[in-house]
């Protein structure tokens, strides 16, 4: 029988199915294999010297598209199920072929379906679930009194109505299969099928874990991705780097080698000169340029070239066209471009299991796309070509801002929550930076805006961020494989005369949010609390269009909070405008109607209730944070229809802090198993030792 070939878009062997992944296909599921089992004929060039350099390979090269090149794959999960008799086992124990396979045990000849349920580990390995170690608590040797079935009851559609029954008369539901200790005792077997079953790291030994084979979690790509920029966006650039097996020798410079450099301007119709193809040549190869590059320094040259920005020009991958700055917005927005032609190469150099990668666990081992004894050098990529639009800010004056008490106890509750979230993983905390909260969050409600007013959806929108010591500034653009990302709505927004009222429609309507006050008041939301003030129905956008997973964003460093209004990024910058001096922009207020704040509270996640609280509390909050007791819950509402307000309380340790006193309420508290405390009962000295010792 003849094999059969499934189709995939060219992309979604980047970011969907990439190597190590698993694809499904009718009613079989397969994994990519190696890059090393590719066919390289039909694999074609993607030139993007400072990409590749940054990846240490000498080449990106695009996967083969349509009928032109075939990806192997193998398949994967090797156990399979007969839907007629239920029975379960590989290929070879149901009598089936590898190409079609279709159960052997019975007379319906039924095709066998891929096992729902496989093991992954942290380390990247991947394994078929261990049915028989499942069912017996040890692996027993392969016989007739040991064959596997693994059937539904059909009463409901949980896990504990499949069951997995051996001809032993032994049997054991998947209810716990997904228990985090489920497979404690039994250690990964180092499995790497999309190498080759021969290259299994045999030390592993961490416990695997359940997933199902279409889980999401399954496999987590790890791309990196530049945009082209002058000069190897430029025509001449491209045509080296194509010929650089021939053009990166040194005779090529040689007075007798003229004619061969005099044959490359003619294929190109004398679009550049012999002298330029020489000084371009020596620039590629013979020059003092780095080996390596940093994802920092990518974003650091691509900044660059955004600010000094590029005229159009037919041979020319990038186009930046500097525009003028709104005038409503001069005072905090340092420059604008528009992107009305860009090209983004995305390169895949390896993938994760279970966890992506990510700045709380930026060093997590990845699993290889190649065997180290058949290292290859070069990655799969794709080019896309788009337009967008720059805005950048002034570095100085967002510092400046980063320094007010404000913005530092922003900073110091997502730290505090990083903190919190890593100890509770075992884990160093992600850094935190409110620069780049800002940021972000201002490239968020921006997306939001340009889907509105650009006709793109916002899911087609990316953003690249540029927060670095000397950089401070978001692009935002649709990137395509086709057409569709280069139609121009993005770009056409970038004129002042667009860009201003976007700008003023966007920021208003994000300053308040439907789930107001409940998310302008939060003080940890999202995943590992990473968010403040950060919700659906305000600056989320979709994942696609996001670097950091929706996290790291806060509408309060923008708006303020209620309270402190004034202090936000966009009113801060109003007093302290961009190029401005003295008058109002020497005067920082630091708190609502000139508040005495001690130091010790100034740089503390305590800052905003201290603030906004009564005298009790100001004078128990500073011995709260000597003892280094963390922020609470502030003003909460509880009871059985929330008609009681506590001013603080640690719901984890179920420990309140009361200033007024209320018998039904506390008597309510007392009953639900809270211990509470009231100010006037005690010092507040005395009161912050006792807190400290109960709050965790």
């Amino acid at each position: 029988m003849a094999k059969k070939t499934y189709a995939a878009r060219r992309s979604q062997l980047i970011s969907t199915f990439g190597v190590g992944s698993l694809f499904p296909a009718e009613n079989n599921s397969f994994m990519i294999t190696s890059i090393d089992q590719w066919d390289r004929k039909h694999l074609k060039p993607v030139i993007e010297p400072r990409l590749a350099r940054s990846l240490r390979v000498s080449e990106l090269l695009l996967p083969p598209a349509g009928a032109r090149g075939k990806i192997p794959v193998v398949r994967f999960p090797q156990m399979l199920v007969c839907p007629n008799c239920d029975r379960l086992g590989r290929v070879q124990q149901l009598q089936a072929s590898y190409e079609d396979p279709k159960c052997g045990l019975c007379k319906s000849l039924a095709p066998l379906t891929p096992s729902r349920f496989v093991v992954a580990c942290e380390d990247g390995h991947i394994d078929d679930f261990p049915y028989s170690y499942w069912v017996h608590g040890f692996t027993p040797t392969e016989d007739a009194n040991h064959l596997l079935s693994l059937a539904s009851e059909g009463r409901t559609s949980s896990l504990a109505d499949m069951v997995v029954r051996c001809s032993c008369g032994k049997s054991r539901t998947m209810a716990d299969a997904f228990n985090s200790i489920a497979l404690r005792e039994m250690k990964c077997q180092g499995n790497r099928p999309w190498l080759g079953w021969g290259y299994r790291e045999r030390e592993c030994g961490k416990p695997p874990k359940t997933v199902q084979r279409g889980a999401s979690n399954v496999w987590f790509p790890v791309v990196r991705s530049a945009i082209s920029i002058p000069p190897y966006s430029e025509f001449l650039a491209k045509v080296v780097t194509s010929k650089a097996a021939q053009l990166s020798q040194p005779q090529a410079l040689e007075p007798s080698s003229a004619w061969v450099l005099e044959g490359v301007v003619q294929e190109f119709d004398g679009r550049f000169s012999v002298d330029e193809l020489r000084a371009e040549i020596r620039r590629q190869f013979h020059g003092s340029e780095e080996t390596e590059l940093s994802e920092d320094q990518l974003r650091e040259q691509e900044f660059l070239a955004l600010m000094n920005g590029r005229k159009d020009s037919p041979d020319t991958d990038f186009v930046a066209e500097k525009v003028a700055v709104p005038a409503d917005h001069k005072h905090w927005i340092k420059a604008a471009r528009k992107i009305t032609r860009l090209r983004e190469v995305r390169a895949l150099y390896g993938f994760s299991r279970l966890q992506p990668r990510g700045e709380d666990k930026p060093d997590a081992k990845l699993s290889p796309l190649s065997p180290d004894d058949n290292r290859q050098n070069w990655l799969p990529a794709i080019e896309t070509l788009g337009e967008g639009l720059f805005v950048a800010l002034d570095r100085p004056q967002v510092e400046a801002w980063a320094k007010t008490d404000f913005a530092a106890s922003r900073e110091n509750t997502l730290w505090v929550n990083a903190r919190r979230a890593a100890k509770q993983r075992g884990l160093d905390p992600a850094p935190v930076s409110i620069v780049e909260t800002l940021v972000h969050t201002l490239s968020h409600i921006i997306i939001d805006q340009l889907s509105l007013d650009a006709g793109y959806p916002a899911s087609s929108i990316r953003e690249r961020l540029y927060v670095g010591k000397d950089q401070v500034g978001v692009l935002l653009y649709t990137a395509s494989s086709d057409s569709a990302g280069s139609l121009g709505g993005i770009a056409a927004q970038a004129s002042p005369k667009r860009l201003g009222p976007a700008l003023d429609e966007g920021l208003f309507r994000t300053s308040w949010c439907s789930a107001d006050p409940v998310c302008i008041e939060s003080r940890g939301s999202g995943t590992d609390a990473r968010n403040l003030a950060a919700c659906h129905c305000c600056v989320l956008v979709p994942e696609t269009s996001c670097e950091l997973f929706n996290s790291n964003l806060d509408r309060g460093s923008l708006f303020g909070v209620h309270g402190q209004i004034g202090l936000g990024f966009l009113e801060w910058a109003k007093l302290n405008p961009l190029g401005g001096s003295g008058g109002a922009a020497g005067k920082e207020p630091t708190a609502p109607d000139h508040v005495d704040i001690p130091e010790s509270i100034r740089h503390s996640a305590w800052l905003t209730v201290f603030a906004e609280s009564g005298p009790d509390l100001k004078e128990l909050i500073p011995e709260l944070v000597e003892v280094e007791v963390e922020l609470g819950d502030w003003g909460a509402d509880i009871g059985p229809d929330n008609q009681w307000q506590v001013d603080l309380l640690w719901p984890s340790s179920r420990v309140a802090v009361l200033v007024d006193r209320d018998d039904e309420r506390d008597d309510w508290l007392a009953e639900q198993g809270w211990t509470t405390y009231h100010t006037k009962d005690f010092a507040p000295s005395d009161l912050a030792d006792k807190l400290a010792d109960m709050v965790y």
